[in-house]
């Protein structure tokens, strides 16, 4: 069970402070790094990757520190979202290159070129692949000596729908494994598809850690959305609107239902099901409108 632990870790370059005081700790399974264009995201994965030193605070692996030590490099397979490669080497000989960093040979860059599924074009130039081939030779590179940590920068930039849905199936498979994963990505679908557990980065600072759902749950301060369909949608509004918990209906006549915000969500989830049932009424669809990832990344953003 391999984990990195950030503690209190601030980086800067020269005014600019990128990252501010981040304390989080990434563990087995596939973890999501949210957080928008200049948030701070490149910085902690080059940290974590041993590529940055913290200015202040400590980043580790297992208690290691990573920043200048080679012995945990062995356990740490990166996928940086930058384009330079070298064009002039075709991708198997790219990753052969890889492999022989690691003290390893052709048979492991073979392995690595097979999971990704880049044996078709391995004998290519890399200088002719297309935005995604060049992802998955990077992916290839990174999983040559078979890491327990892998961190992948914008894995998904370029890629196709299939490309996309190859790697999410890979990495979940990894995480399946006990393998600690992280990665960033601005599509916020892909996020919500493949992470079990969110860490969301804001103005260099850590907004907010965990399951997004539960992250929205924790959010007293905005109302929560329902979309609700019921036998009798205007008794249930009139039932519901009476009560502290909630805060406003709407009926939706295009949807056949009600659009409700609720500002106790405790109390609101009681007392839904307690007036269907005093009132003879019968749900038939109770569904949140805002836990999407996507509602509670803006919420984040804008707080």
């Amino acid at each position: 069970m391999t984990t990195i632990n950030i503690e209190h870790t601030s980086r800067w370059f020269g005014n600019v402070v990128a990252v501010n005081d981040v304390t989080m700790t990434i563990g087995p399974g596939v973890t999501g790094l949210l957080g928008p264009n200049g948030a701070g995201k490149s910085t902690l994965i080059n940290m974590m990757g041993g590529f940055l030193s913290p200015s202040t605070g400590a980043v580790t692996l297992d208690g290691k520190p990573i920043w200048r030590n080679e012995s945990v490099y062995r356990q740490i397979g990166v996928v940086p979202e930058r384009e330079a490669m070298y064009d002039f080497l075709t991708g198997r000989e790219f990753v052969v290159a890889n492999a022989e960093l690691h003290g390893l040979g052709k048979q492991e860059a073979q392995r690595a070129l097979a999971t990704v599924e880049m044996e078709y074009a391995q004998d290519r130039k890399i200088a002719t692949y297309s935005k995604g081939m060049r992802q998955r030779v990077k992916m290839a590179s990174a999983l040559v000596h078979e890491p327990s940590v892998l961190l992948l920068d914008e894995p998904f930039n370029g890629m196709d729908p299939r490309q996309r849905m190859q790697l999410m199936d890979l990495l979940r498979r990894m995480g399946a494994e006990g393998r600690t994963v992280l990665f960033s990505s601005h599509i916020l679908e892909e996020v919500e598809q493949l992470a079990s557990h969110i860490e969301v980065i804001v103005a260099g600072r850590h907004a907010a850690s965990g399951d997004f759902r539960k992250i929205r749950r924790l959010m007293t301060d905005r109302p929560h959305r329902y979309l609700v369909r019921s036998s009798d949608d205007r008794a249930l509004a009139a039932a519901l609107i009476a009560d502290p918990s909630t805060a406003g209906i709407e009926v939706d006549l295009t949807e056949g239902a009600l659009r409700i915000q609720a500002v106790d969500f405790g109390r609101f989830t009681q007392l839904l099901p307690r007036v269907a049932r005093e009132h003879s009424i019968r749900l038939l669809t109770v569904s949140p409108s805002d836990e999407s990832l996507e509602s509670v990344f803006s919420y984040l953003v804008a707080a």
